[in-house]
């Protein structure tokens, strides 16, 4: 009788304690990376064997960069959904799909006086007009005008891990990505089909818990000029949980993608972001608020992004 109220009770306690250490579910906000396949930041431990884990995201995004080379000046918008089933204790399997759309968030007065309020410098974006949607990278013969309302992406993907090593504090996994980008008109025309593979280490101790990822993407696309877009490009992240309660933890991550060319020195340097959390638990469900901020090289990545996120599990 008491094993059979265990086996009730475990994936409860599992789905609750799970929230409280998953990491934010986001995805890279650097204008190139955002729109290709780049490996997520993941919980290397395994949830109740059989449930599944409903996740949906949306996101808004500021995209600034200029330089001598190249000019982007716009917003895009992101939502996201999906499905993760934790087949037995070692095995989950994920499946997912992602649209990227051109739309005025109005984020440029907000992120005008975040950067004023911390003191970061606004790089010229008080110089020009707010609300252009505008890309120019003359070298490569790019000149995008006006495109409020396109899509940007449109994917479907596939995840699946398998765990290595667990105990009480230590988990080690490894898992395989398929990416399916199809855009079938506007200026963002193009399909593209990516492979990642990552390895997860998470290490849990009661309130704190913290998350690595290492990995690298092959990518393959005839309609994105090799000189805009590396085939292989490697990428890490770390991630720090503290739960205050069953219901209130905050999270901190390091999202980290190599450049995504070569033709171009700000174009090779990484892309560096700095996530920041807040996560309400209940029982089976989560709700996550996030913002990500663009570190180190102002000129290759998101100026400032906000997500909220909501995960249940059945």
């Amino acid at each position: 009788m008491k094993n059979r109220q265990l086996l009730f009770i475990l994936p409860i306690i599992c789905s609750s304690h799970a929230f409280a250490s998953q990491p934010i579910y986001s995805y890279a906000q650097s204008p190139i990376h955002s729109n290709v396949l780049s490996l997520q930041l993941r919980d290397s431990n395994a949830l109740a064997p059989g449930s599944f884990e409903v996740k949906s995201s949306y996101n808004q995004a500021s995209v600034w960069a200029e330089t001598s080379d190249y000019f982007l000046d716009f917003y895009q918008n992101q939502a996201d959904i999906a499905i993760l089933w934790q087949v037995n204790s070692r095995w989950k399997s994920e499946v997912g799909f992602k649209r990227i759309v051109a739309r005025d968030n109005g984020l440029d007065e907000l992120t005008h006086n975040f950067h004023d309020f911390f003191g970061i410098g606004q790089n010229g974006r008080d110089e020009v007009p707010q609300d252009q949607f505008h890309i120019s990278i003359p070298e490569l013969g790019i000149e995008i005008n006006d495109f409020e309302g396109e899509t940007l992406t449109n994917a479907l993907t596939s995840y699946n891990e398998y765990r290595f090593y667990s105990d009480t504090n230590h988990s080690l996994s490894a898992g395989f990505s398929i990416y399916y980008n199809f855009v079938n008109s506007g200026p963002f025309k193009r399909d593209s089909f990516e492979q990642g593979v990552q390895i997860n280490y998470s290490f849990r101790n009661e309130k704190h818990t913290f998350h690595s990822m290492l990995g690298v993407v092959n990518r393959s696309s005839s309609d994105i000029p090799n000189e805009l877009l590396t085939k292989q490009a490697g990428m890490w992240a770390v991630g720090y949980n503290y739960a205050f309660n069953n219901k209130h933890s905050v999270i901190i991550e390091s999202h980290n993608y190599s450049g995504w060319a070569e033709s171009n020195d700000d174009f090779s340097e990484p892309s560096n972001e700095v996530v920041l959390g807040y996560r309400y638990s209940l029982e089976r469900v989560a709700l996550d608020f996030s913002m990500s901020e663009n570190a180190r090289n102002m000129d290759n990545s998101t100026d400032i992004a906000f997500t909220i996120g909501l995960r249940f599990i059945i």
